[in-house]
């Protein structure tokens, strides 16, 4: 069963920084979850903290084949 996991960020209207995950099975529009923060280095370090993670679970970049 293969997976995808997305991570970007995004700016709100209101001057906060967004984190926008989308996971699921490949080939479907998967779940998304969106986490708001008051600014954009608490963003960034979330979404790092969250690509380590998932990198070591062996997620890798989509141009990257695995190891």
């Amino acid at each position: 069963m293969r997976r995808f996991y997305a991570l970007s960020t995004q700016p709100t209207l209101f001057g906060e920084m967004s984190l926008i995950r989308n996971w699921g099975r490949i080939g479907t529009s998967g779940k998304t979850m969106v986490q708001t923060f008051d600014g954009r280095a608490e963003a960034i370090e979330a979404f790092v903290h969250l690509e380590r993670a998932k990198r070591r679970r062996g997620y890798a970049v989509a141009d990257e084949k695995p190891s």
